[in-house]
């Protein structure tokens, strides 16, 4: 087995609470197009970035105006100031990080959000300074579930993608992390927490306070590799 020298972290859901804060934007925003974003749909598109999250909706029910580039716009910035103003860590969150990193793993952050939202919000957690770096997919050519965010996380650490743990919440992140070839560890949440596709993480578990680094240990080589 390799060592594991590296815990990269999503955000989103992961680290934070912002779900339904990206999902109330995306909802009074989409009115404008007199777009319905049922529950079903949210599902669906939890962990996607903006623009996939508006290809996905414009290939359901079309529109003209306004383009997608407003509506990105406007959905980022309600969404990037409510975050900030009241996102709150999720359970077990802040005690992970602290743990992992006094255990001596490396710790960075590949989420579809922007540089500057990743490094607000660590910042209002107050664990910035636990984090050696953050990348953001829209830096990337493509985003989330292609694994390029976290293929350039690691190259930054100086890693390869066997040697880091990646945490995701949604199947769109545990797609990208799986795919770059990391140990993945999903956390979803209980709605779909007994959906199958979950079975693609390596480990998945209820709650961020539920995770042992220990116990990775127990993983075979071979699964490693799958």
């Amino acid at each position: 087995m390799h060592k594991i020298k590296a815990a990269i972290f999503d955000m989103d859901g992961l680290l934070i609470d912002s779900e339904p804060i990206w999902a109330d934007a995306a909802r009074e925003v989409m009115q404008k197009v007199n777009f319905k974003l049922t529950h079903e749909l949210k599902l669906q598109t939890t962990g996607l970035s903006i623009k996939l999250f508006l290809e996905f909706c414009h290939k359901i029910q079309p529109w003209n105006t306004p383009g997608f580039e407003e509506l990105e716009r406007e959905i980022l910035v309600l969404a990037h100031k409510n975050i900030l103003e009241n996102a709150v860590a999720m359970p077990g969150a802040i005690d992970i990080v602290k743990k992992l990193k006094s255990q001596g793993l490396r710790l960075a952050v590949a989420s579809a959000s922007h540089m500057e939202l990743i490094e607000g919000v660590l910042k209002r957690l107050e664990i910035i300074d636990y984090f050696e770096l953050w990348h953001s997919g829209e830096l990337e050519e493509f985003t989330k579930p292609h694994p390029a965010v976290y293929l350039t996380t690691a190259a930054k650490l100086g890693l390869k993608p066997e040697e880091c743990i990646a945490f995701e919440d949604s199947f769109t992140g545990l797609r990208s992390a799986h795919a770059a070839g990391m140990l993945t560890i999903c956390v979803p949440t209980a709605e779909v927490f007994e959906n199958s596709k979950f079975d693609l993480a390596h480990y998945k578990i209820g709650c961020l306070d539920q995770f042992v680094l220990e116990e990775m240990c127990e993983i075979p080589q071979h699964i490693m590799n799958d």
